[in-house]
């Protein structure tokens, strides 16, 4: 309990007052505490993104894909394919039908320009609706 003095008398009488001033430090400190941490938890690149109102494309009944392995060895869908005849049977697997959406999908240990020599493999058969084939989860893996 804190005491009160007075002028008269001795005696110290008991005061029955809140003392805030502990309240106030500590209210102070999570203050601070806040204001360190609240610039850590925001993100540090501001991009100002567009907004977009297209639908989601709907995905085709029987979708073609086409693989790069890890040896280079093409396939297009689970069958191996020479590259000299890969237009060839592309052109077969969707009845010649060029607006079709290839699928591709590669290896990790792909190099980069391979995974590019195929693409042009693709766009010179015809084939500009090419899509990246990933798998999702998390970073790293």
């Amino acid at each position: 309990m804190a005491g009160k003095v007075s002028d008269s008398g001795g005696d110290l009488d008991e005061n029955s007052e809140i003392n805030v001033t502990p309240f106030i430090d500590v209210m102070l400190v999570l203050l601070i505490i806040f204001m360190v941490a609240a610039p850590l938890a925001t993100v540090d690149m501001k991009v100002d993104l567009p907004q977009s109102v297209s639908k989601p494309t709907p995905r085709d009944d029987k979708p073609v894909f086409v693989t790069l392995n890890a040896d280079l060895g093409l396939a297009i869908g689970n069958e191996e394919t020479a590259r000299e005849e890969f237009a060839a049977e592309l052109q077969r697997l969707t009845e010649g039908n060029t607006e079709t959406r290839v699928l591709l999908r590669a290896d990790k240990a792909v190099d980069y320009g391979e995974l590019m020599t195929v693409m042009n493999l693709i766009q010179n058969a015809g084939y500009t609706k090419i899509a990246l084939v990933g798998l999702e989860g998390a970073p790293g893996r």
